[in-house]
């Protein structure tokens, strides 16, 4: 389904990763319109293949739509893939029962945007930090299920004393921190940081992220950190993905992705920040992108960029560009590329 006359990004795995994507795709139907009358097919994430290595973070960056956040509910089998694979360890979590599921669902955890809608507010903290380890009977007894909730807490900058609180008696931040500890509670290897400090003031982000960062280095977790914000994504990423209109168009280690980028959207997303540019780029005037973001429902036939992009030639609207390895390790899907 979808826009079979685009090329995706094709797969570039190669078995070494904790979490790895391969060709994977969702589309959504939307009501019909008056015109066609049929349902319009709305393709959120195209044929994207990605890895994450075991103990690393893969950020994803992109405009609000791109598909990341569908991405990244999808590598935790929140959402099912419309095609596609994604592997855990090696093991194929997308054709799997229920009940295998839930023995793998103790290792992959996700923080959500929002920490007030995400928390249940007829739970204390006890209870919401506290499910997962009585689901996975990780906990003897009462007491040391309170011992273990308090030590949670506590390693993410709460107080034991406020585990007998609700949530709407915490501060934005302090929610946050409670869907952390809670995230962490049953062990995970892999954790979704869907936009986990975007909903939350400035300096409140800072010591949120730095949290994260000691968590992932403290504890060797692996992290898929969705954001919009390039700050925090080159403060926590070791590499990065650029999305456009549900495809990876740029992917590789951090630092090479914003110092050298290859695609036009990824100098774009950066002319915004210029901190992230060579100095002969930064002293240019900002990348102003033309035009709004294509529906996902009538992609270009080309490049999915080629509407935007202040570069387009006439074969850009007519081929999708091969995405490939121009660098070692720094992938990118531009025809310029190819020359």
């Amino acid at each position: 389904m979808g826009n079979t006359k685009t090329t995706g990004t094709p797969s570039v795995c190669n078995g070494q990763f904790l979490v790895e994507a391969v060709a994977l795709s969702k589309w959504f139907y939307r009501k019909h319109d008056v015109v066609n009358a049929k349902p319009a097919v709305v393709t959120a994430v195209d044929r994207v293949s990605c890895g994450i290595r075991r103990g690393t973070v893969l950020g994803v960056v992109g405009e609000s739509g791109c598909g990341k956040t569908t991405l990244g509910r999808m590598m935790v089998n929140l959402l099912e893939p419309s095609e596609g694979t994604v592997f855990f360890d090696g093991q194929d979590i997308t054709h799997i029962g229920r009940r295998e599921m839930h023995t793998i669902r103790r290792r992959m955890q996700i923080v959500f945007q929002d920490p007030f809608s995400s928390l249940d507010p007829r739970m204390t903290v006890y209870e919401i930090v506290g499910e997962s380890l009585k689901n996975y009977r990780m906990v003897k007894n009462r007491k040391e299920l309170r011992e273990r909730v308090e030590y949670l807490a506590e390693r993410c900058g709460l107080f034991a004393d406020q585990c007998s609180r609700y949530p709407h008696e915490f501060s934005g931040g302090q929610r946050q921190r409670i869907c952390i500890a809670r995230a962490l509670a049953a062990g995970p290897d892999f954790v979704v940081c869907d936009e986990a400090v975007s909903a939350l003031d400035v300096s409140i982000q800072a010591q949120v992220i730095n949290l994260l960062k000691d968590l992932q280095e403290e504890m060797g977790l692996t992290y898929l950190f969705v954001s919009h914000d390039l700050t925090v994504v080159e403060f926590i990423s070791d590499e990065v993905a650029v999305m456009y209109l549900g495809q990876i168009v740029e992917q590789g280690r951090t630092e090479e992705v914003f110092r050298r980028p290859l695609h036009p959207y990824t100098e774009a997303l950066l002319s915004a920040a210029p901190a992230f540019l060579p100095e002969e780029k930064a002293a240019k005037k900002r990348l102003l992108l033309e035009g709004d973001i294509p529906s996902p429902a009538n992609p270009p036939q080309g490049c999915r960029f080629s509407s935007r992009c202040p570069q387009a030639e006439p074969h850009c609207r007519e081929a999708p560009p091969p995405y490939r390895e121009a660098a070692p390790g720094h992938f990118a899907a531009c025809h310029r590329l190819n020359g």
